[in-house]
């Protein structure tokens, strides 16, 4: 009997929610048309709404910028020490979500790290210079997507404001994964 009542104890510390066959394989947060994981246009822009969607896999912090001359708020998700993504706003939902988190794929496997010639041929039709914050680097939209771009970023000392040549950029690799709404 002793025997019997201390394996009853034992099952009663199992993790359940840990022996669910879907979490066996670890998370299966990607990029797709509609968002990040639970992340999406209609995920409200405040803290305990991105900070439920994301699981509570990420530390969250927030901030304040200046984006074509008005204030816009935008809320950074931190692993470990280091700025795994970037949801900014407007009009109180999100609008746009940058990827930096190697463990978060696009849709179609696309991760950061990626060359550029595993995607692209040439940049011609698929792809423009950066802007902003970004401007060092090439962004292209995902094949098939509304959504989702990727920003490469890598070496070149070309003229500020030009392309890189596709030569260039065939070693470029994703940077980060944009998700627009």
């Amino acid at each position: 009997m002793p025997l019997v009542l201390s394996g009853c104890s034992t099952l009663s510390s199992v993790n359940w929610s840990a022996a669910n066959p879907w979490n066996w394989f670890g998370s299966s947060t990607e990029v797709t048309e509609q968002g990040v994981g639970a992340l999406t246009a209609s995920t409200p822009l405040d803290e305990k709404a991105i900070t439920d969607a994301l699981d509570g896999d990420y530390r969250l912090r927030s901030g304040m910028k200046t984006q074509n001359g008005n204030v816009v708020r935008f809320f950074e998700a931190m692993k470990e020490d280091k700025v795994a993504l970037v949801i900014n706003g407007d009009q109180g939902t999100i609008s746009r979500i940058d990827v930096l988190d190697s463990d978060i794929p696009s849709q179609a496997g696309v991760e950061i790290g990626t060359p550029f010639s595993d995607l692209y041929s040439k940049a011609f039709g698929n792809c423009q210079k950066a802007t902003g914050d970004d401007s060092a680097s090439v962004e292209c939209k995902a094949q098939d997507s509304q959504h989702i771009s990727y920003l490469f970023s890598g070496e070149w000392n070309g003229p500020e404001g030009l392309m890189p040549p596709d030569d260039t950029l065939k070693n470029w690799k994703v940077s980060k994964i944009i998700w627009r709404r």
